[in-house]
């Protein structure tokens, strides 16, 4: 038995689970998807609906699957996928160090992710019980490169899709204008 592909599964999956379900739901003190959302089209990843529900939904299943060992290659592409978008869009500017919003974090698990898809889950997995088990260099390099891939095709996509609306406040109304006596206005 592999106790550190085990314990690296299970602590990289669920945090990816947390993460996603914080988009996804707000749980965990995310922001759910109208926060997510808000997020998405201020990073100009348009439409932002769409970019929220994928995001979250890619790192709650990519997540899971990392747990179970399911699909490993997959999962970490996935995942790195999302994690390169983040950095692209959000870290970069900050330099590497996550104390000042950094990158950090991100590379790190991304470095996690390709490990774990070049050495496999292990024998307590899913990928080993179903006998689909996948390992090796090329594995670890077409999961990052599918990720990394991936993630600038979406970020590419989702500047070309079209802008949230600009929702205008309406004028005023004058108590004069509204029918029937003027003392029930916002009664």
């Amino acid at each position: 038995m592999s106790v550190g592909r085990l314990a690296a599964r299970a602590v990289i999956g669920g945090l990816f689970i947390g993460h996603g379900t914080q988009k996804l739901f707000g749980w965990f003190g995310g922001p759910g998807r109208a926060g997510t959302e808000g997020m998405m089209e201020a990073l100009q990843m348009r439409p932002a609906k769409v970019h929220a529900t994928l995001a979250g939904v890619t790192e709650t299943a990519g997540g899971a699957m990392i747990a179970a060992g399911l699909a490993t290659p997959l999962a970490a592409a996935s995942l790195t996928g999302v994690m390169t978008t983040a950095i692209r869009k959000v870290h970069l500017p900050n330099g590497p160090w996550a104390a000042n919003g950094g990158w950090e974090y991100n590379v790190v698990l991304i470095a996690a992710l390709t490990a774990l898809a070049e050495t496999g889950p292990g024998p307590v997995s899913l990928d080993h019980y179903l006998g689909m088990e996948r390992t090796g260099a090329r594995w670890a390099v077409a999961a990052l490169a599918a990720g990394v891939g991936a993630a600038f095709l979406t970020m590419a996509a989702g500047q070309r899709g079209p802008a949230a609306p600009v929702l205008q406040a309406a004028e005023p109304v004058a108590a004069e204008d509204v029918a029937g006596d003027p003392s029930t206005v916002g009664a």
